[in-house]
């Protein structure tokens, strides 16, 4: 007996992790509602460091080049000395832009831009967050969740299949599960603010007392805007005055400038740095996300990146699962795959955040997240055992190809979207039937596309007969040797990806 629900999902919280969750679901004709308790959207630069692998994911969505026309690249960065000179210096160590890796440097975009973005993607397909409605309780069963949501003059209780905590760091979903958050506050409490103001020009991010964590500050233009946002360690006990007198005597008295001046406060917040991690990321039917999840300090600019990568796995998972397709258990795999990342971005952003203390704020290649993997998950199958640049659980770079039309294709091209995609590389044809959901391509003679000027054998590194199946999250899958390619019915089976008799019967 099929059970009926009011949708299919409950989003609660419409920032980074909740929209991403709302497009995935949209784009594969899921139907959910997305809720926030807030009466308007977020209002503040916050995450406003887009890296290279997020930067993967948001093409996929279709809002890459819209993200990038709003916002832009970092300033560089100008550290102050006590007598008013400065040097310079890249924040970033060099790195170039590779066919396997398109995407080198981070993105600054502030994060209400960002998530505006979303929304209006969101909006495209559809949808949009309900704002001002607020979940005040669930239960669950087996069959589902029942929710109550309160706004200002009614409420209403609703019936649905899965919830989705999205709701940041104090989430009342995580509470009312009683998953512990355990982790440790880092003794660290900081300002950070978005403000107007006279005295600081927007080519460099002005940088003062580098390494004194009592009178170091910080002034960044934010691109794609006429604000700048502050940052400031402040004490760890007592009230901070953020008005604009407020914010322009912390300013005077920490760079010694007194024709700097705070004409207005777009937003602002005085916050203490923790690192947390929940203990689960599910609870029968009920799901964490984003910052529901995990807490970090804000060095290395991984939090929203991070939270949107666990809506990017958990998106696809969830709407296998709903069309019946893949069996519940594939949902087992998200905290499997999702909570090891999170526990080791957490000692990253906590090793850079004792950098930046020492007056370090240079950051290298492990910020970009084009490393994370799956390599141990349960939907990582190699047949035979595979050691080599890409490995099931991987990262799929991309690679430039030529269609046999003559036009190039890229690789991103080819897995943007909500499908799977398998590459043959030099494999017989017909060994593998098209199915729903996946895409099937070949590479080398007789196929329809040719990796003429190797870029796929350099990045992959693939063996002749070999078949490459990317998950729709962009990583690598399963690769199996065509001796071994009757082990990729199992892996589909595990993962939805069902043949038109398997659909009929």
């Amino acid at each position: 007996m099929t059970t009926r629900y009011e949708t299919e999902v409950l989003i609660c919280g419409a920032g980074a992790a909740g929209l991403t969750l709302a497009i995935e679901l949209a784009r594969r004709g899921v139907p959910f509602r997305l809720i926030e308790k807030m009466d308007d959207a977020f209002r503040g630069s916050r995450g406003k460091g887009i890296q290279p692998r997020t930067q993967e994911i948001f093409e996929d969505l279709g809002i890459l080049d819209r993200l990038v026309a709003a916002g832009g690249l970092y300033p560089m960065p100008r550290e102050y000395r006590p007598d008013g000179s400065f040097s310079e210096k890249a924040p970033f160590e060099p790195s170039e832009p590779s066919a396997a890796e398109p995407f080198h440097i981070p993105l600054m975009v502030p994060q209400f831009l960002t998530e505006r973005v979303m929304r209006e993607r969101l909006l495209e397909l559809g949808y949009e967050p309900e704002f001002g409605c607020e979940l005040v309780s669930f239960e669950q069963d087996e069959d589902g969740v029942t929710a109550r949501l309160a706004r200002k003059s009614a409420e209403e209780v609703i019936r649905v299949g899965y919830l989705v905590g999205t709701d940041g760091g104090r989430s009342f979903v995580r509470k009312t599960l009683g998953i512990d958050f355990p982790g440790k506050t880092l003794g660290v409490r900081a300002v950070v603010a978005d403000i107007n103001l006279t005295g600081f020009g927007r080519d460099a991010w002005h940088r003062f007392n580098e390494g004194d964590m009592e009178r170091q500050i910080s002034v960044c233009p934010l691109a794609g805007t006429e604000l700048f946002q502050l940052q400031a360690p402040v004490p760890l006990e007592g009230d901070v005055d953020l008005s604009e007198d407020g914010l322009t005597a912390m300013l005077t008295g920490r760079t010694g400038r007194k024709d700097v001046c705070v004409h207005s406060v777009s937003w602002a917040s005085a916050f203490t740095m923790n690192a947390r991690l929940a203990d689960h990321y599910r609870i029968g039917r009920v799901f964490l996300a984003g910052d529901a999840a995990h807490t970090h300090p804000p060095t290395g600019g991984l939090g929203l990146n991070t939270s949107v990568q666990d809506a990017y796995n958990l998106g696809w998972k969830l709407a296998a699962v709903l069309a019946s397709r893949a069996p519940a258990a594939l949902l087992e795999t998200y905290e499997e795959e999702r909570r090891p990342i999170a526990a080791a971005t957490l000692g990253l952003a906590t090793k850079l955040l004792d950098a930046t203390k020492r007056g370090d704020s240079r950051r290298g290649r492990e910020v970009q997240q084009l490393d994370i993997g799956y390599a141990g998950s349960p939907l990582a199958l190699d047949a035979p055992e595979r050691r080599g640049l890409v490995v099931a659980g991987n990262r799929a770079p991309d690679a430039p190809l030529q269609g046999s039309a003559g036009k190039t294709r890229r690789l991103f091209e080819l897995f943007a979207g909500a499908h799977w995609t398998l590459l043959a590389f030099n494999a017989e044809r017909n060994l593998i039937a098209p199915r729903a959901g996946l895409h099937i391509h070949h590479i080398g003679a007789g196929g329809d596309l040719a990796d003429s000027d190797g870029y796929f054998e350099g990045a992959y590194a693939p063996e002749p007969g070999q078949w490459w199946l990317v998950r729709p999250d962009g990583y690598v899958g399963a690769v199996v040797s065509s001796v071994d390619v009757e082990r990729l019915d199992g892996y589909f089976a595990t993962v939805g990806l069902v043949g038109e008799t398997e659909v009929s019967g």
